[in-house]
C-alpha cells in the first residue's frame, strides 16, 4: 500500500512473558522502520514488572484493569494508575509495575525510538531480543511481523 499502513492485531508479533502476561508488538520491527514502537500488554491479575528503564521517553496508558507504578526519583515514589490515566517516563528513569490484584490490566506502550531497548537491575534474564524470560516460560513469538 502507498501512503498508509493497516496493522491486523491478528497478525502481530506474539512475546509470551510466561503464563501471566504477554505483549503483541502494533508498531515497530527489527529492521527499525518506524520512529516510534509501540506495544499492548495484557497481564494477568498481580503481575510484576521488575526494575528497568530506556534510553528515550516511554508513554503507559493504561487501557484496562489498572497498576501501581513504582518510580525512582529522589527515592521510590509510588503512583497509582486506573484505566484512561497515562505515565511519562523520560530517559534513564527507573520504573516497575505490579497489575490490580483482581483483574486483568492491558497497558499501551510507546517507546519514542525505532529501536526497543532496555535497561534491567541486575538479576533479570532476557532474550536475545531484550525480552524478559521467567524460568516457568522462555519468550515465544507467533508471527515475524514485530519485534
Amino acid at each position: 500500500m502507498n501512503g498508509f499502513k493497516v496493522m491486523r492485531l491478528a497478525d502481530t508479533q506474539l512475546v509470551s512473558y510466561g503464563p501471566q502476561s504477554d505483549l503483541r508488538v502494533l508498531i515497530g520491527d527489527e529492521s527499525k522502520s518506524t520512529p516510534i514502537r509501540a506495544a499492548l500488554q495484557t497481564c494477568q491479575p498481580g503481575y510484576d514488572v521488575p526494575f528497568h528503564s530506556h534510553p528515550y521517553v516511554e508513554y503507559l496508558l493504561v487501557l484496562d484493569g489498572s497498576a501501581t507504578f513504582t518510580i525512582e526519583i529522589d527515592g521510590l515514589q509510588r503512583v497509582e494508575l486506573e484505566k484512561g490515566d497515562t505515565v511519562e517516563l523520560h530517559p534513564g528513569v527507573w520504573h516497575a509495575f505490579t497489575t490490580s490484584s483482581t483483574e486483568v490490566t492491558r497497558l499501551l506502550g510507546i517507546h519514542v525510538s525505532p529501536e526497543r531497548i532496555v535497561y534491567y537491575k541486575p538479576g533479570v534474564k532476557t532474550d536475545a531480543r531484550g525480552f524478559r524470560v521467567t524460568d516457568d516460560a522462555a519468550a515465544v513469538s507467533e508471527s515475524a511481523s514485530g519485534g
